[in-house]
């Protein structure tokens, strides 16, 4: 199992830890909400806790809850600018369907934990 960066992201994560004077990782996860049930979530993450999983792409580390693992499985996590609009993008492919607003999506039940 295993998540990863691309290297525009590993840059913009680099660029706010060096903002931030501190930072280990991305923290990625799912929480539920929204229609179709999940939606991520991303923080950074200043210590590794003992239910994480720790991957690592263009030397930026990303972490992921053991638990929320099988959910993000071979995802990417990418970084838009979109006019004035900036934020975390994810390419999941254990996603089976996505809500008309764009924020939430249901997993493939061959992905759920």
């Amino acid at each position: 199992m295993s998540i990863t960066l691309t290297e525009n992201a590993a840059k913009y994560i680099q660029q706010q830890f060096t903002k931030r004077g501190k930072g280990i990782a991305l923290r990625v996860g799912i929480k539920k909400s929204g229609c179709s049930g999940f939606s991520y979530t991303f923080d950074y993450a200043d210590e590794i806790n003992s239910t994480d999983q720790l991957f690592e792409s263009h030397k930026t580390k990303i972490v992921v809850d053991s638990n929320t693992l099988p959910l993000l499985d071979g995802s990417q996590v990418d970084f838009t600018k979109e006019g004035l609009n900036s934020s975390f993008k994810l390419n999941n492919p254990n996603i089976d369907n996505t809500c008309g607003c764009g924020d939430s999506f249901s997993v493939k039940e061959s992905a759920k934990v």
